[in-house]
């Protein structure tokens, strides 16, 4: 996959079929954040507020969701029927994707950005 300057970008370089998924998984994030900005970073898709909140990206056989290990952790016993890492959540292409906890994993991630402090600016 060469690289992208937009979400937009990234998503038209894959089959009809997984750009439909990513459509409705970005849209997920955008319904749950809509204050939450889009970019590029690590060449996939992210939304960021007061920092990265939430990365996804497409692979042959999955959906690859990043959404930090706390949310992983915290949604631990809803996550039992996908391969999890440290920090990643991979839902296979050709099931559906579980669109109601991505919007409660993105809202938990969320709360934690806005109850962290803002960075101060250095003078």
């Amino acid at each position: 996959m060469k690289s992208s300057n937009n979400i937009d970008q990234y998503i038209a370089g894959f089959p009809e079929s997984t750009q439909a998924i990513l459509t409705r998984l970005r849209l997920a994030i955008k319904k749950s954040a809509p204050d939450a900005a889009e970019a590029i970073k690590y060449g996939i898709p992210t939304f960021t507020l007061r920092g990265n909140l939430v990365h996804f990206a497409a692979y042959k056989n999955h959906i690859g969701f990043y959404p930090t290990p706390s949310v992983i952790i915290n949604f631990s016993s809803e996550l039992t029927g996908y391969i999890t890492s440290k920090g990643a959540i991979q839902f296979p292409i050709g099931k559906p994707i579980p669109l109601s906890l991505i919007s409660k994993m993105v809202k938990f991630r969320l709360q934690q950005q806005l109850n962290k402090p803002p960075k101060k600016i250095a003078h």
